[in-house]
This record gives C-alpha cells, structure tokens and sequence, in this order.
C-alpha cells in the first residue's frame, strides 16, 4: 500500500512521516534491558552511542529508563529519573541533529524529560497507565506515540479488533486532554501481551491499521517473536529484525524503532526504491 504522509508538530519543528522510512534508535540507560541492559548505563557510552546512530541515519533518539521487558520489576520514579535526565541534558546539548524521545508511561518523567530537551513522548501503555501523561504532551506542545499493551484483554478475540479497541480509549484520552491529531503517533506493540502467532498476524495484517489515519510504529527488533520462530539467541535476531521492518514498511509502517541503526536503514531504503522508483 503507498504510504499516507504525515506533518508530526514537534514544538517548533515538523516531523515529515511519509515514503522515507525514519528510523528511531534504542538508547537504554538501563542495567536489565532484554537486548541491551547494562550496556550504555555510563552517560559518556550512551553519548557515544547516540552519535553513532545519528551518523548511521537514527531521525529519533529514543531514550528508556525503565525495563519493559517481561517480568521486569518496576522502576522506582527517582531513579528512572536519575537514569535519564542526566542524560538527555547531555544529548540536547549536543549538536546531533535528531529528535529525542523519553521512552516512559510516567507523567513525572516525561514532564522533567520534555523539560531538560526531550521531543516526543513515547508511552508503552498507551496514556493508560498514567492519564494526566496527556496533559504533560499538551504542556509541552510533544507528540505522543501510544503503544497497545493489554494485559487483560481477551485472546480469543480478533487481535486486530482488540487493538483498535485499545486504541479507541488512548485516543479518547489524547483528546480530552487536548493533544492535536498532528501530534499523535501509533504502535501496536509487537511483543507486549501477545502470543507469537498474534505477533505475525499483526505484521501480516498491519495495513488494516495502517487505514486508522495516524501514522504507525514498528517496534519487532531483537524481540522473541524472531528468536522462538527460529530459535536463535539475541545477537543472531538481525536478519529477522530487517525482515519484519521491511514487512512493515510495505503495508505502510513509517517508523521503525531498532537496536542496529545502519542495518535496517539500509534495507528500509532498497525497501523504498524497490516501491516508489
């Protein structure tokens, strides 16, 4: 399907989402991360790292301070805190050239993210954890990109349904807040409370969700979607990572959110070439 272009409001700057993939690098602070944990957890590796992907093509820098991945304790706020404003000071401080995002569904964190020179929110729970998290958005004049995450829902519904379901009420937030359809960005959480055969589903069937009129995330990097189908441990998910975007990207995804930065460009734009030319 060809993609529907987007102008994203980021304060005083425009995010074009259309036939140009973007691609959004993970950036964890974290020491319990699934891929990355305890990697970039010195502020002068997480600089390092930051520039690294923005010289492979990263358009977002995306910033967690808090491990999402299953069975994961909870953060306590003031050391997420401690994780990351530090270092988001430090990056705005820099001359990259790219957006930040604060990977967090805690109103606090984002509020001091946006703050200290975050761009974007980016909230695996979809406002719901957190309402008031829209508030902050609006405050900030940030775009928002909301994740379904539905612990509770029922599995033996259409997966797809379910999502926009989900969807329906984090919209219905984002609008009683006041946030702008501009400034609203959609992902459907490849990973989070899903089965593996609902992962594929949703990857064969994102152009359904691509049609809701919002832009749209593809979040499958590294993710155990690719390592039980084939087997394979962490560092051997890249192939299926790159298949998965590209996938994705031709049923209309316009970011794609990834640990290998290079990589994935690379193939996103052979991806393009072989669509547009």
């Amino acid at each position: 399907m060809k993609h529907i272009q987007f102008e994203i409001a980021v304060n005083d700057k425009t995010l074009t989402l259309g036939s140009d993939p973007i691609v959004m690098g993970i950036l964890n602070t974290t020491p319990d991360s699934f891929s990355d944990g305890g990697k970039f957890e010195q502020i002068d590796l997480a600089i390092e790292q930051a520039q690294i992907m923005v010289q492979q093509g990263a358009s977002i820098i995306d910033v967690g301070g808090e491990s999402t991945r299953p069975k994961a304790k909870q953060t306590p706020i003031q050391t997420e805190l401690d994780r990351v404003i530090p270092l988001i000071k430090k990056l705005s401080q820099e001359d990259l050239n790219t957006l930040i995002s604060i990977d967090s569904y805690k109103a606090l964190v984002a509020d001091q993210a946006l703050q200290s020179g975050a761009h974007i929110i980016n909230d695996v729970s979809g406002l719901q954890a957190e309402p008031e998290i829209a508030d902050v958005a609006v405050l900030h004049n940030a775009p928002v990109m909301i994740m379904h995450w539905d612990k509770k829902r029922d599995h033996d519904k259409d997966i797809i349904d379910e999502i926009k379901r989900f969807f329906d009420k984090s919209l219905h937030i984002a609008n009683n807040a006041g946030l702008k359809e501009n400034q609203i960005i959609l992902d459907p959480g490849f990973g989070f409370a899903k089965t593996l055969a609902e992962n594929y589903e949703i990857l064969r069937r994102f152009d359904e969700l691509a049609t809701l009129g919002y832009p749209f995330i593809c979040g499958t990097s590294r993710k155990s979607m690719i390592g039980n189908l084939l087997n394979i441990p962490l560092n051997e998910r890249l192939s299926g990572t790159i298949t998965t975007n590209v996938l994705a990207y031709t049923k209309g995804a316009h970011i794609f959110r990834v640990h290998d930065v290079k990589e994935n460009l690379q193939a996103l734009l052979v991806a393009k070439a072989a669509k547009y030319s």
